[in-house]
């Protein structure tokens, strides 16, 4: 659907601002809460916060709260063209736009510093905390059942952890493969693998947002409770999906929105829970289909619901796995 000349102009207006564009550069790396957009710019709160409402009150940026933070992303509309036009013709050599981006890259290596520390500090704890937000038995009985019997050629398990999805699902595929940017979390993981009697798991050290994998590699690609700690959930889904093979499935286990303030600040936690349409949207635009959503309520009063979403990838012409 294309825009009429008076929407194109208003667009064009709205980013024509020296601020709005160094925010509109900024959020198509990733999305951002207000207080790090004021880090950023060196810029009081009202005043970002008036400049993100003009942003989208024109439709270039979607504003979504969790919980006490407020987010900004791109929009995902034909007005999206043209701000990667516009911010294409800006010099990669233009000191203020790469001083942004120095001090984006800056907050991003805070929070991944502190995500490490936290992860290293809780690595021999991480099955037991996992416990404590929902009855584990019955979300892996889910998972299991939502997976489907198999047998899979190759299991794919994106931010391995301690390695429970590969000890959980290993003896249903052929070969396994776990990655994960903690080497605390792999030493772990790999003892938990090797206890299982699994020789066909391979733990590897590697990032959720490129892999590094070949597309399609996996007919079962798993993302359990990770989404929640990545600056970037958008793009984590969509590496995800492009592992997927044809007839293949992806399952993202994670918690619906909640208030629990206190998991950003004790355990890192950067968003608080995901929408059914968000995951819904993100697997839909990487070419997934068949969405199924499964809820899990919490053992106790005022914990955590955890969802599994599962979708699948047109079988089409199906590919043997290497």
């Amino acid at each position: 659907m294309s825009m009429t000349s008076d929407q194109a102009v208003a667009v064009l207006r709205a980013a024509a601002e020296p601020t709005r564009l160094r925010i509109l550069a900024l959020l198509a790396r990733e999305e951002l809460a207000v207080l790090e957009l004021c880090r950023i710019l060196g810029q009081s709160q009202p005043r970002v916060s008036r400049h993100l409402k003009l942003l989208a009150e024109a439709g270039l940026v979607e504003r979504f709260p969790d919980g006490a933070w407020v987010f900004y992303r791109l929009t995902a509309t034909e007005a999206r063209a043209l701000v990667d036009q516009t911010l294409a013709l800006v010099s990669p050599d233009d000191p203020i736009f790469a001083s942004d981006a120095e001090r984006l890259t800056g907050v991003s290596e805070e929070r991944g510093a502190q995500a490490a520390a936290y992860f290293a500090e809780n690595a021999e704890r991480w099955d037991e905390m996992r416990s404590l937000h929902t009855a584990e038995a019955a979300v892996e009985a889910a998972i299991l059942d939502a997976a489907g019997e198999g047998p899979f050629q190759r299991i794919v398990d994106l931010g391995s952890g301690t390695g429970r999805m590969l000890t959980l699902l290993g003896n249903r595929a052929r070969s396994a493969i776990g990655l994960d940017l903690s080497r605390q979390m792999l030493n772990i993981a790999r003892s938990h693998v090797a206890d299982a009697g699994l020789g066909a798991c391979e733990l590897r050290h590697g990032d959720i947002l490129g892999t590094g994998l070949p597309d399609g590699c996996a007919d079962l690609v798993v993302v359990h409770q990770v989404l929640h700690y990545l600056a970037d959930p958008a793009s984590a889904a969509a590496e995800a999906a492009r592992l997927v093979a044809p007839g293949g499935k992806l399952l993202i286990v994670d918690f619906a929105p909640h208030e629990l303030e206190f998991l950003r600040a004790e355990h890192r936690h950067r968003r608080l829970g995901f929408f059914d349409s968000e995951i819904e949207r993100w697997l839909a635009a990487a070419g997934l289909s068949a969405l199924s959503v499964r809820s899990l309520p919490p053992a106790a009063h005022g914990g955590l619901t955890v969802k599994i979403w599962s979708a699948s990838r047109d079988a089409g012409r199906v590919r043997l796995i290497a």
